[in-house]
């Protein structure tokens, strides 16, 4: 979230989902996150993160932005829009990740898109809450020259039932759901219609680095939902629990590990971009460009894991020095830092510079003072479907 986002968050009353009265009724502790009021826990962030590393968890991701887009020209907008490319989607349901990119080549937003039917005239977009405002200017800007209706969706609630028994308890509190969910493939997503009734869709997503799914629902049908999900063992978990497990599955958090400044490039985005034909997407040509001269001029970064296996904590904005005290200095940041509930140590995610080797001396002042620790450089993911990603 920018500061003048920030500063407009403030200066007017949080939004509320239609799980609120859910929240507090479940002993959630409420905080301002990007202008809604969501739960940072409810009652033990370390427990939450633990039941959804072991067990099933869920959170209220209803902030988060949804758009349905309808017209001929739908698909040619959205090769025009993002860095990876929606010809991938070649049947109904499936999901696309991409960066979409400014003029410049750094990234205004990651999201998700949605094949909706088989003209491929019907797309969804869910992206972040923090960034709707200028995801709707790009949007709208870009649909100019195109023949599309970009309708943003509001009224929608949203559920991610996370963590390996996730699925397995979503089919014990919907039995109808048990063929759909048991022929849901990693990225795909499910209209439920037919089952349960209008705006209801299911996709295999999530933000944790396990198994599970993202609920679509009517605002209406939320509340009613959540309680249905508790009663049959699934945890309710906030904010806090989010972040931590984002974290050690190595997922960027829009703000913190990437902006506007940032090339896919520099945050591990690189994977998303469909650069194999001549696709003029928005921000290739600078993109491209930036690319080829900071790896001339010796100046491209990358992102990595960071493990502090003393005691302390990474934090969000501390240098990271390479080589300190030698002529081959070099210093990166910190864009992401917290103790890790599964690893038992701290971890962070890092822009470093892409020289970086395996045999160079990393390390972070933990406290401002000149008295630097090592860090241990890891290739991201820390953890996955519950396991270190990483050799102890």
């Amino acid at each position: 979230m920018t500061d003048t986002q920030d500063n407009q968050a403030q200066n007017q009353a949080p939004q509320r989902t239609p799980l609120y009265q859910s929240h507090v009724d479940s002993d959630g502790k409420l905080v301002d996150f990007s202008g809604w009021e969501l739960p940072i826990h409810y009652g033990s962030q370390i427990e939450e993160h633990e039941a959804v590393r072991t067990d099933a968890g869920m959170f209220d991701v209803s902030h988060m932005v949804v758009a349905d887009i309808k017209g001929s020209d739908a698909k040619a907008w959205l090769q025009k829009l993002l860095a990876n490319d929606v010809e991938k989607l070649k049947t109904v349901g499936k999901a696309l990740y991409s960066g979409m990119l400014n003029e410049q080549g750094g990234v205004i937003d990651d999201l998700i898109v949605y094949l909706m039917n088989e003209e491929a005239t019907e797309y969804r977009i869910v992206s972040n809450a923090a960034t709707r405002d200028k995801d709707m200017a790009q949007f709208h800007k870009v649909a100019e020259s195109f023949d599309i209706a970009i309708t943003e969706r509001p009224e929608l609630a949203m559920i991610a039932v996370q963590g390996p028994n996730a699925v397995e308890k979503l089919a014990q509190a919907k039995p109808s759901w048990a063929d759909t969910l048991a022929g849901l493939k990693p990225f795909v997503g499910a209209d439920l219609t037919d089952i349960e009734g209008t705006d209801w869709f299911v996709a295999r997503t999530g933000y944790t680095g396990e198994d599970g799914v993202e609920v679509i629902m009517h605002g209406d049908d939320a509340p009613t939902f959540f309680e249905q999900l508790k009663a049959n063992g699934i945890r309710p978990a906030g904010l806090g629990a989010r972040d931590t497990l984002r974290m050690e599955a190595g997922m960027n958090l829009y703000g913190h590990d990437m902006d506007d400044s940032i090339s896919p490039y520099e945050c591990n985005m690189g994977w998303t971009l469909a650069l194999k034909d001549e696709r003029d997407f928005v921000g290739r040509a600078a993109m491209v460009s930036k690319r080829k001269q900071s790896k001339d001029d010796n100046t491209a970064m990358k992102q990595v894991g960071l493990l502090l296996t003393t005691r302390g904590v990474l934090r969000e904005g501390m240098t990271v020095t390479i080589n300190q005290g030698t002529d081959n200095e070099q210093t990166g940041i910190i864009t992401s830092g917290t103790f890790s509930p599964s690893l038992k140590n701290s971890i962070a995610i890092a822009r470093i510079p892409a020289s970086v080797s395996d045999d160079d001396n990393v390390q972070v002042d933990l406290r401002g003072k000149g008295k630097f620790v090592d860090v241990r450089v890891l290739k991201l993911p820390f953890v996955r479907n519950g396991k270190q990603q990483f050799d102890s």
